[in-house]
């Protein structure tokens, strides 16, 4: 009798699958079932290799949105805009979700998951470089969730302090990167950049800051 195959978790469960343990299957287990929109986005994901926050950390996000009440939401890399969704659905039908992202097909499809799932008049859309349109603007926002290029996230930090309320909250995905931020001598430039962003956060007066372990490790800082 031939045995079948273990299948390796989604792509959204880990940045690097080979992580995935007993504790992980438990958390995604408890999770309640999404919407058909969601599902769809997460399958879509996992076939093609695009990299979305999955559901357990897209719900520490609505969460955190919901307890501080957000209303504006300045997204810095959006890809398919499955965190776009969970962000509109938090800031509620007189809310605001900036949507960014380079890729022109990627932000086509998004417009159709958001037609679908009913808060396309919630979003607004950018396709172009997320940094310098952030840096165009004048108002402060309750969240700024950062998920760009690693190699910016240093850059992003410097953006961002003058563009959030203060109690807002900058996020920002990917910060343990598959552990390799706990590597002695770590040689790749994502890592170098992700470990600078790491401390200068922390070490910002500006920010209460806190490392979550979830899935790739999400930053949470308070602005001051």
């Amino acid at each position: 009798m031939t045995q079948s195959k273990k299948q390796s978790p989604p792509s959204w469960r880990h940045y690097d699958c080979t992580t995935a343990g007993p504790v992980d299957d438990y958390l995604y287990a408890m999770l309640p079932k999404r919407d058909l929109v969601l599902a769809e986005m997460e399958e879509y994901a996992t076939e093609h290799r695009v990299p979305i926050v999955g559901p357990a950390v897209a719900r520490v996000l609505q969460q955190l949105a919901l307890m501080i009440q957000a209303r504006t939401v300045f997204e810095l890399g959006s890809a398919i805009g499955y965190s776009t969704i969970w962000w509109a659905q938090a800031v509620g039908e007189k809310g605001r979700v900036i949507y960014t992202d380079g890729d022109r097909n990627n932000a086509e499809r998004a417009r159709g998951y958001f037609q679908r799932a009913g808060v396309l008049n919630r979003i607004t859309f950018h396709t172009g470089d997320a940094l310098e349109f952030l840096s165009e603007q004048k108002e402060e926002f309750d969240v700024i969730f950062n998920d760009v290029d690693k190699e910016d996230y240093p850059r992003v930090l410097r953006l961002v302090s003058p563009r959030l309320r203060k109690g807002g909250l900058f996020i920002t995905d990917n910060v343990l990167w598959s552990g390799r931020v706990a590597e002695k001598t770590p040689t790749d430039s994502k890592t170098k950049a992700i470990l600078e962003f790491n401390r200068k956060l922390y070490d910002s007066p500006d920010f209460y800051t806190t490392i979550l372990p979830i899935r790739d490790g999400l930053t949470v800082a308070m602005k001051k």
